[in-house]
C-alpha cells in the first residue's frame, strides 16, 4: 500500500512540523529562527535565520562522513566518445580549485556568475563552485543566440562568465567562443573575467585581459594545493537565477533560494525518486533547464548518490538504443527524461527491438515530464520496459514535482494522461476564470494554493512587480500555474493545455491536449501537435499537425483521413476538427517542448520572434511550407 495519503495528510495538517522534519536532513550551519516566516517576502520564506552552504551539502558533507571514494558524477559523451568519472573527493578537488580561480578574479559572495556550457562537467562544477562561494550562479543554455545571451548579461550583471570553446552535437559542432563575444559586445553589462574551457575537438582565442584558460588555472590552482572554504549564506539568500521565457520577449528571471531547495530536493531523493546514496540517477536533461539544476545537478548530490552528466541525444548517437546502453553501462536505477525523447525513440525502434540488446536488470523506474505525456507513448514505454513509467508534472518556478506518484512512498495506480497527484506541500485547485472552484472533472485553470513549498521561487530578479503580476495577482491567495486541466474524482490531476492553448471554436472551450492525445493514440503516429488557427465563422479550428512513425502503413491523405474520424468518435463534431498534415518534424526546444505557439503565428499569418531556444530554426520553413501546401497561411 501506498504511504501516499498519510503522508499528505501529515503535510496538510501540520505543514511546519512536516518541513521541520525534512530539513533535518540537511547540514545547517545555524538552525533557523522560523521554519516558516510568513511576514517574509510576498507569500513568506521557508527556514527563515539559518545559515547554510549548498555546495558543503552537496559535496563537502560527504567527504567529511568518509564516503569520499564514492561515485559523484558520471560523464559519458557518445559525441566524443569520452567517458569519464569523478569521486567524492575528486568532485571536491575540483569544486574548491574552481572556486579559488573565481574568487581570484574578483567573484565573492551575492555577485552573480552566468554559466553558458556543453553537457560536461565542467558545467556542473562551476555550478557548485559558484555556491561554495555564495555566488549566484545564471545558467543559459550552451548555443544560446548572441541577443538572447547578451540580454540576460544585463539583468543579471555578472561579475564573470563561464563558458566554453565549443559545443558538440551529433553532425555540427557550435563554436561557443564567438556567440560569447557578440554578447558582451551586444550588452551594456561588462563582465570582469571570463573563465573558459578549451575542448580539444575545437579551440578558442582568448582575449587578453578578460579571457582566463579553464583548464590551466584549475589545474595550477589543484597543483598548488589551493582551495576555497565553504561560505556561509542565508537559507534566504538566492542560489541561483534561471531564465524563463515571457510573453513580452523580455525574460523573467526565476530566483531560488539555499534553504528551501536543499530541503526539497533532498526529500525528493528518497520519497519520489526511490533512489538510494551511492545509486545512480539520470535526468537526461540539459543544466540549462530546470530539471538539470535540480537532478543533474542539486537533488542527486543533496542526496549522496550518482548523478549522470550524458552529452548526447536519444537517438543519433548512434541509433535509437542510446539510452538502454548508457543505463547498462553505468547501472542507472532510474531515469528522468521528457516525453519527446521517448517519441523519438518508438518512431525509430516501434517495436522496442534494440532494448533487449543491453542489460537494464539495475533499472527500476522511469519517470517523464517537461511537456504532457500522451497516453501512447506511456503504454508503448509500460509495454517495452515492462517496468513502472511515472509521469509527473512541475515548472521551473516550483523546482520539483507539484504533482506526481511518489515511488519511495510507495505508488498507487497509475491513471494514462495524469501526472498523479499533488505532492505535500501543494494545495493544487482547478478554479474558472473569476476564480471560483470548479466541480471535479471540469476543465480550468490550474492554481496552487500560496504559500508555495521550499523550493518554491520567492520572486524574480530585479523585477517584484512583475513577479506580482505574472503569477499572483490573478488568482489572490494563489500562484496561477498558467496550466489549464482538470482534477478528478479520486484526486489525479489531468494538464492538458496552456492556458494560452485552450482554443475556443463556436463558443466551445477545448483543450489541444486532449485533441493530441486522440492523435496520438493512432498506432501510425510518433508524435503530434495541435493549434488553434484563427477561422472567421467560428472563432478558431484546431489545425492538427502529426510524424508518422517509421514503416506507417497509411499515406498521408489515409491518415489524415482516419484521424478526422478518430477525433470526431472520441471528443465529437463540437471538435471541428477537419485537418490534419503530415511532416517531417515538429518544432521543438531543445529540452524537447513543442512550439505550438510559433506554429499558431504562422497558420494566422502573424509576425513571430524566432523561439530563443529552437533547436532547429529550419522546421519552421517546412512547417509554413506545409501550410502554403494546403493554402492554411493567414
Amino acid at each position: 500500500m501506498s504511504k501516499y495519503p498519510e503522508t499528505y495528510a501529515a503535510w496538510q495538517s501540520d505543514p511546519m512540523s512536516f518541513w521541520a522534519k525534512a530539513g533535518q536532513q540537511i547540514d545547517w550551519f545555524t538552525p533557523a529562527t522560523s521554519v516558516f516566516n510568513a511576514e517574509s517576502g510576498v507569500y513568506g520564506r521557508w527556514f527563515d535565520g539559518a545559515t547554510c552552504n549548498t555546495c558543503y551539502n552537496c559535496v563537502d558533507r560527504h567527504v567529511d562522513a568518509g564516503h569520499g571514494e564514492r561515485l559523484a558524477v558520471v560523464y559519458d559523451s557518445p559525441v566524443t566518445d569520452t567517458v569519464q568519472r569523478f569521486t567524492y573527493s575528486e568532485l571536491q578537488q575540483q569544486v574548491s580549485a574552481l572556486a579559488f580561480v573565481l574568487r581570484s578574479l574578483g567573484v565573492t559572495k551575492g555577485d552573480r556568475v552566468v554559466i553558458y556550457m556543453p553537457m560536461v562537467p565542467q558545467a556542473i562544477f562551476a555550478m557548485l563552485a559558484c555556491a561554495r562561494l555564495g555566488a549566484v550562479h545564471s545558467v543559459v543554455f550552451g548555443g544560446f543566440a548572441p541577443q538572447e545571451l547578451a540580454t540576460r548579461i544585463d539583468d543579471a550583471a555578472p561579475k564573470a562568465i563561464i563558458s566554453a570553446s565549443c559545443g558538440i552535437e551529433p553532425g555540427r559542432l557550435i563554436a561557443y567562443k564567438p556567440l560569447l563575444d557578440e554578447a558582451i559586445t551586444l550588452s551594456s553589462h561588462k563582465p570582469d573575467a571570463c573563465v573558459i574551457l578549451q575542448r580539444d575537438t575545437l579551440t578558442c582565442d582568448l582575449t587578453a585581459g578578460r579571457d582566463y584558460d579553464y583548464g590551466h588555472t584549475v589545474a595550477a590552482a589543484i597543483t598548488a594545493g589551493e582551495g576555497t572554504e565553504c561560505v556561509p549564506v542565508l537559507a534566504t539568500d538566492p542560489l541561483y537565477i534561471l531564465y524563463t521565457s515571457g510573453t513580452t520577449g523580455q525574460p523573467k528571471g526565476v530566483v531560488r533560494d539555499n534553504g528551501g531547495h536543499m530541503v526539497a530536493l533532498k526529500w525528493t531523493m528518497e520519497n519520489h525518486y526511490d533512489v538510494k546514496p551511492a545509486e545512480v540517477f539520470w535526468a537526461a536533461s540539459d543544466v540549462g533547464w530546470v530539471v538539470g539544476h535540480s537532478y543533474i545537478c542539486y537533488g542527486p548530490l543533496l542526496h549522496g548518490a550518482a548523478t549522470l552528466v550524458y552529452e548526447g541525444k536519444p537517438v543519433g548517437t548512434p541509433d535509437a538504443g542510446a539510452f538502454w546502453r548508457v543505463i547498462q553501462d553505468h547501472d542507472v536505477v532510474a531515469m528522468f527524461t521528457a516525453p519527446t525523447a521517448f517519441r523519438a525513440i518508438k518512431k525509430e525502434d516501434p517495436s522496442g527491438a534494440l532494448i533487449a540488446d543491453y542489460d537494464l536488470s539495475k533499472f527500476r523506474t522511469l519517470f517523464l515530464a517537461g511537456e504532457r505525456s500522451d497516453p501512447a507513448t506511456i503504454e508503448w514505454a509500460q509495454a517495452k520496459l515492462d517496468r513502472p513509467v511515472i509521469d509527473h508534472w512541475w515548472q521551473t518556478e516550483t523546482g520539483w514535482a507539484m504533482s506526481g506518484n511518489p515511488v519511495g512512498l510507495g505508488a498507487f495506480p497509475v491513471k494514462l494522461g495524469s501526472p498523479g497527484k499533488p505532492m505535500p506541500g501543494y494545495d493544487i485547485q482547478v478554479l474558472d476564470d473569476a476564480g471560483h472552484a470548479v466541480p471535479p472533472g471540469t476543465l480550468g485553470n490550474i492554481v496552487c494554493k500560496l504559500p508555495l513549498p521550499p523550493s518554491g521561487f520567492p520572486t524574480l530578479w530585479n523585477a517584484p512587480d512583475r513577479f506580482i503580476s505574472s503569477y499572483m495577482a490573478e488568482y489572490p491567495g494563489y500562484y496561477a500555474t498558467s496550466d489549464s486541466g482538470i482534477i478528478d474524482e479520486d484526486g489525479y490531476v489531468f494538464i492538458m493545455a496552456r492556458t494560452d492553448d485552450i482554443i475556443n471554436v463556436a463558443g466551445h472551450r477545448l483543450s489541444t491536449g486532449a485533441i493530441e492525445e486522440v492523435i496520438a493514440s493512432h498506432p501510425d503516429i510518433a508524435e503530434c501537435a495541435v493549434v488553434g488557427k484563427a477561422d472567421p465563422l467560428k472563432g478558431q479550428m484546431p489545425l492538427g499537425f502529426f510524424v508518422t512513425n517509421d514503416g506507417a502503413g497509411l499515406d498521408a491523405a489515409e491518415l489524415e483521413a482516419d484521424l478526422i474520424k478518430l477525433v470526431r468518435s472520441k471528443i465529437g463534431a463540437v471538435a471541428a476538427f477537419k485537418c490534419a498534415l503530415e511532416v517531417k518534424r515538429l518544432p521543438k526546444t531543445r529540452s524537447g517542448k513543442v512550439l505550438r505557439g510559433t506554429v499558431q503565428k504562422i497558420a494566422d499569418g502573424e509576425a513571430f520572434k524566432m523561439p530563443a531556444a529552437i533547436d532547429d530554426p529550419a522546421i519552421l520553413d517546412e512547417m509554413s511550407d506545409a501550410l502554403r501546401a494546403r493554402n492554411l497561411i493567414g
